[in-house]
């Protein structure tokens, strides 16, 4: 792991074999609210974090693989189990699940940017966060909910029949309740704790963790955002990597945040403050070993490059917090039966997936300074991580890209992947640009922020 201080601050993505190309692109359009009191020290902005338990009732199912180590020999027509239909019910006696939320405020916008130990959340999750927030009288200003994309993680909480066969189980409602009431809890605690704090970002690299199923690039770089009071205490740590829950098998019926969650305790325990872990371009990379005691040694060398970035992280440059969020239209949905067949059948046979999967989608972008973050639905491969970060360099000295954040539309690959066969490109159910159309629209958003930065600082709003 070799530390660089940064100037300036398995089966739901098979169950993506649903999603499909994209069309056209709406207006964007800004999502800021009014935020708290201004800072009190010079380049500071408004923050708090919090962290909730996320507790879900006994027997709730395992969300991540379909395959038959985790069903039911037989659904559960009879009602044995209050709320596991297609699907083994899950253990509880691992480590604790938690949701964790930053809250950041500054020149009037408010981001509230939440992290579940869950495989992926959807449109209608994030929509159901925003309604409950509101009415526990908190503001969701702009709203990033990330997944952690563990595979061991909780199930049950997604409305769809298709997704709910594949991989997460028959939603039931008491297990939807349990996880927003924890994220709600979440979010509360972040608020209650606002204050003034500076923010600064840092890079260290880990070898040998990941690699890719598809022959394809590795970003090693592992980002991490220090939120610290002006005193230097921890207010929180949110950390940024590539990497698939999946070290934990389909054999695992136990409740697990995997690695990340293992090893975002590990930090948690040293810093006293949240770890936040955000996912990255993860749909081409899964780990390099697998089972419990390699969890243990990985989670263990996240966590030590973790702390690296920490330690070296450098205060972002002057500029204001904003934020933008863009819809994105999207068509039919289909399979490919070329790509899930091993190009058995030629390239244009398909079957098609309509009223299966969203038509839209969103794209949300955030700048704070010199640096920004972008919230994908899905999972990017990385080569379109590593374009956005290139892309974008003219306008931020370093770019986070937010893999499984605010919607769930399956895997995204370039055009060049596209049509090679491989279970990354069944599951990348959109036409063949859609990734890079999508990318695209990302570093758009990117540079129309930094744009608008520009003019805020010209005004004299910006820091």
């Amino acid at each position: 792991m070799k530390p660089r201080a940064v100037g300036a601050c398995a089966a739901l993505a098979a169950s993506a074999v649903f999603a499909s190309a994209l069309l056209a692109l709406a207006m964007p359009a800004t999502a800021a609210t009014a935020a708290g009191p201004a800072p009190t020290c010079a380049g500071c902005v408004i923050a708090g974090a919090g962290r909730a338990p996320l507790v879900v009732p006994d027997g709730t199912p395992l969300a991540g693989y379909g395959s038959f180590a985790r069903r039911l020999i037989v659904p559960d027509v009879l009602n044995r189990y209050p709320h596991a239909f297609w699907f083994r019910p899950g253990r509880a006696d691992g480590e604790p699940l938690a949701a964790r939320a930053l809250v950041l405020e500054r020149d009037a916008t408010r981001v509230v940017w939440v992290t579940v130990d869950l495989v992926a959340v959807d449109r209608a999750f994030t929509e159901l966060v925003t309604a409950r927030l509101a009415r526990a009288g908190v503001a969701a200003g702009v709203l990033i909910v990330s997944a952690s994309h563990t595979h061991s993680g909780p199930g049950a909480f997604v409305d769809s029949a298709v997704l709910g066969f594949l991989a997460t189980d028959r939603e039931d409602a008491t297990v939807r309740e349990a996880l927003l009431t924890s994220v709600v809890d979440a979010v509360r605690r972040a608020d209650a704790a606002r204050g003034p704090a500076r923010v600064g970002l840092g890079i260290a690299t880990v070898d040998a963790v990941v690699r890719s199923r598809i022959g394809g690039p590795i970003d090693s770089d592992l980002v991490v955002l220090s939120v610290r009071r002006p005193g230097g205490q921890p207010v929180a740590l949110v950390w940024n990597f590539a990497i698939h829950g999946t070290m934990l098998s389909a054999r695992n019926l136990t409740l697990s945040a995997d690695v990340m969650g293992a090893a975002s305790q590990a930090l948690e325990q040293e810093i006293g403050a949240p770890a936040l872990f955000v996912n990255g371009a993860v749909g081409d990379v899964s780990p390099a070993r697998h089972g419990p005691a390699a969890l243990g040694e990985v989670a263990a060398a996240l966590a030590d490059a973790a702390r690296s970035a920490w330690s070296t992280a450098a205060a972002v440059g002057d500029g204001p917090l904003l934020a933008r969020v863009v819809r994105v239209t999207l068509p039919s949905p289909h399979v490919s039966l070329h790509n899930c067949l091993r190009g058995w059948l030629p390239i244009g046979a398909k079957v098609p997936l309509d009223g299966t999967l969203p038509r839209e989608t969103t794209i949300t972008a955030v700048a704070l300074g010199d640096i920004a973050w972008v919230a994908l639905p899905g999972e990017p491969a990385t080569a379109l991580g590593l374009r956005i970060k290139r892309e974008a360099r003219s306008s931020f000295r370093h770019v986070v890209v937010a893999g499984v954040s605010n919607d769930y539309i399956g895997y995204l690959v370039t055009a060049a992947d596209y049509d090679r066969p491989s279970y990354v490109t069944c599951n990348s159910v959109y036409e063949t640009g859609t990734g890079d159309e999508l990318t695209t629209r990302a570093v758009a958003l990117l540079h129309e922020l930094r744009a608008a930065g520009r003019e805020a600082r010209a005004a004299g709003r910006g820091r």
